[in-house]
């Protein structure tokens, strides 16, 4: 097991990773968005990775929107 490994991961069979596959993210699409300062302050003040923790409430919403008021049943 690798040094910087989480000590969760030591019980692993030795096995485990081989049928793995690796499957990368879709691309983020750079834009240009205006928020309120105070919006965008708040964000960053929780510190490294704000954009990314933004996104995650954006596609919140839209899932819920999308699910709509019954959660999609």
């Amino acid at each position: 097991m690798n040094a910087t490994a989480p000590s969760d991961l030591a019980d692993l069979p030795e096995d485990f990773w081989d049928d793995a596959e690796l499957v990368a993210p879709e691309p983020k699409e750079p834009i240009s968005i205006r928020v309120d300062r105070d919006v965008l302050a708040w964000f960053r003040q929780t510190g490294p990775g704000y954009q990314t923790r933004m996104n995650a409430v954006l596609r919140s919403f839209m899932e819920a929107v999308t699910r709509g008021p019954n959660g999609g049943a």
